[in-house]
C-alpha cells in the first residue's frame, strides 16, 4: 500500500473519512510530523525522504515546487491535487482508488490532478 502524507491544507474530513474506511491506510499529516506552517519545498523534501506521496488542496504552489524537484533531479514521490470543490466523499475515492490500485512508480515525479476522469 502507498504510503500518505495529508498537507496541511486538506480538509480534515478527507482525512477522518479515509482513516474510518480504511485503518490500515498509511497516513501522516504535516501536523503530526512537526511540519505545521512549513514552506512547500520542506515539505516535499520530508515526504521524498519518507516515500509519501501528497495529498494537498494546494494546486498553485505545491506544483511549482514539485516540478522544480523533478526538474532538478530530486525525488518526488508523488502529489494528489485535490480541488476544493470536490465533493468529499468523492475525493476519498478517487484517493482510495489511487492507493490501492496504484504503485509507486505510478506515482513517482508526477502531479495527479483529481478527479481522475472528467
Amino acid at each position: 500500500m502507498l504510503k500518505l502524507l495529508a498537507d496541511e491544507n486538506l480538509h480534515g474530513d478527507i482525512v477522518r473519512g479515509l482513516r474510518r474506511r480504511f485503518t490500515a491506510i498509511d497516513l501522516e499529516r504535516v501536523q503530526d510530523v512537526g511540519l505545521s506552517g512549513r514552506e512547500d519545498d520542506v515539505i516535499l523534501e520530508w515526504a521524498a525522504r519518507e516515500s509519501r506521496i501528497l495529498l494537498t488542496h494546494d494546486v498553485r504552489t505545491i506544483t511549482r515546487f514539485a516540478c522544480d524537484r523533478v526538474q532538478e533531479g530530486l525525488p518526488m514521490p508523488g502529489a494528489l491535487e485535490i480541488p476544493r470543490w470536490l465533493p468529499i466523499g468523492q475525493a476519498i475515492e478517487e484517493i482510495v482508488l489511487c492507493v490501492f490500485a496504484g504503485l509507486e512508480s505510478d506515482f513517482e515525479g508526477k502531479i495527479i490532478y483529481l478527479p481522475l476522469t472528467a
